[in-house]
């Protein structure tokens, strides 16, 4: 956007003026394709959570939608239940909402931990402080820069979409992420997670 500034003219390939609105499309679109890419080196259920998440926000869909997805994403709708991310029952299926998941949730017992899981207790410690939210991040280790990333992604799909409430939680833990570390980084040893 910078360049608008720079410049008296910025010019589109067939020698028109560009628009301020053309240039925030196209910046969207590419930051899309990079977010994409970004996602792919997501666990298999958080990109399942994703897409569901994209098509569905936090409500129920047909259960044989969601095993379709499940199948090209390389997980099972029984397994996400498992891992605790998702409800299903009755021919529905829905993400699990922040104030469902268990508020004792220890990344170091969780036999099926996930970046969507990591990122929603994220948000969810952020609402008890800045102090809840950072021990947790030092005990998730390496997840946390992924669920950092996937709150960024998560963000813009709700922005997109209208849902204020999701993109507010989603804002806060990346608006908040460098104080977070900051004060994780003072977690004592004993307290923290070095590895997942």
């Amino acid at each position: 956007m910078a360049v608008f500034s720079r410049y008296s003219r910025v010019l589109e390939t067939n020698g028109e003026p560009m628009r301020v609105r053309t240039a925030l499309q196209l910046i969207n679109q590419v930051l899309d394709e990079v977010l994409t890419q970004q996602e792919g080196e997501l666990d298999a259920d958080t990109r399942w959570a994703v897409a569901w998440f994209e098509q569905y926000g936090m409500e129920e869909g047909p259960y044989g939608v969601a095993e379709t997805l499940s199948s090209s994403k390389n997980t099972a709708v029984s397994g996400m239940v498992e891992a605790g991310i998702v409800k299903s029952g009755i021919g529905k299926v829905r993400l699990l909402k922040r104030d469902e998941l268990p508020t004792d949730w220890d990344p170091l017992r969780d036999q099926r931990v996930t970046v969507w899981e990591v990122t929603q207790q994220l948000i969810r410690a952020l609402a008890e402080g800045e102090a809840a939210a950072a021990q947790l991040l030092a005990r998730v280790g390496g997840l946390g820069d992924a669920a950092r990333d996937l709150a960024y992604r998560l963000y813009l799909l709700a922005e997109r979409k209208g849902w204020a409430q999701e993109a507010l939680a989603y804002n806060s833990l990346v608006v908040s992420w460098p104080q977070l570390v900051a004060l994780a980084g003072g977690v004592p040893d004993a307290a923290r997670q070095t590895t997942f």
